[in-house]
């Protein structure tokens, strides 16, 4: 029961990670951005193609998944995603629907559509027992590297938002962009940095979920259903509902398919229409403003 528990933490922790950016982008910056998963997708096989091409070592591709993506995410805005921003939500959706299975085609031509295998340094590849039956708790090193970095990112995220003054920028930027511009913010540099960051989070998480979660083309399509989840659930006012809400889906995706293997997917679903019945607008709001 332990190790499931544990397993479950890490699989929600990395789905935060996956699923933060997008939560940014919607709450914050009110674009839905589906096209998100991609640029998971994008960091994963930059993880892959250095450590099985280069033979670059595993701690330092993570950083460039995460600076990979983040690039990529700054040149799309600029380019493309910034026109769009005073668009009807509906033109977004369809924008970055499209976005998402160009990527899926490019990637399936010029890499091929087999999994990806990701080769873990051997300090990663144990495993550690604590306790007896049926109270023992295996922990998995790889997972507990999982929550120790997206442990350790969410508390930096949770600080730049709410202490720093880019945090306050961005906020200020997004309640009034002609205001803000007044007091000498430059909206479009606070939007593309926020933009950025975000997306390199979805690489950073591609790349840490790559060897759990699998990677092949179709990752966008499989799991952004579990981003938008964690999105929904968790609602776009804070980080603290997204966190709440992927460490929920993370468990309850876990015990379904160990308990459950059958009704693993259906357990999610139920949980996520009690939720949403429950609180329509995400288990965390916040009257009065954006955090």
């Amino acid at each position: 029961m332990l190790t499931i528990l544990f397993d479950g933490i890490a699989y929600g922790m990395l789905l935060f990670i996956l699923a933060v950016g997008l939560a940014v982008t919607m709450g914050l910056m009110n674009f839905i951005n589906l096209a998100h998963g991609a640029f998971a997708m994008v960091g994963g096989y930059i993880l892959v193609l250095l450590m099985q091409r280069y033979d670059v070592p595993f701690l330092v591709c993570l950083p460039l998944a995460f600076a990979g993506a983040a690039l990529l995410g700054a040149v799309l805005e600029r380019t493309l995603y910034r026109p769009l921003y005073k668009r009807p939500h509906l033109d977004q959706v369809l924008f970055s629907i499209g976005l998402v299975f160009m990527a899926v085609a490019a990637f399936d031509f010029f890499v091929g559509s087999t999994q990806q295998i990701v080769q873990l340094p051997e300090w990663l590849k144990g495993r550690t027992e604590l306790g007896s039956d049926p109270w023992t708790l295996g922990m998995g090193h790889y997972r507990l590297f999982i929550i120790a970095v997206c442990a350790a990112l969410t508390f930096v995220l949770q600080y730049v938002l709410a202490k720093t003054r880019f945090g306050s920028r961005l906020r200020a930027s997004v309640d009034d962009q002609r205001v803000a511009a007044g007091l000498g913010i430059n909206v479009n540099i606070v939007f593309l940095s926020t933009f950025a960051f975000g997306s390199g989070l979805a690489g950073l998480g591609g790349a840490l979920g790559a060897e759990v979660l699998g990677l092949d083309p179709q990752f966008p399509l499989k799991f952004m259903i579990y981003f938008l989840i964690v999105v929904a659930l968790g609602g776009t006012s804070s980080i603290t509902g997204p966190l709440v809400a992927a460490l929920l889906l993370g468990i309850a995706d876990v015990a379904g398919k160990y308990y459950i293997p059958k009704m693993g997917a259906f357990i999610v679903y139920c949980l996520m229409i009690a939720i949403l019945l429950w609180r329509p607008q995400g288990l965390f709001t916040r009257t009065g403003g954006k955090a």
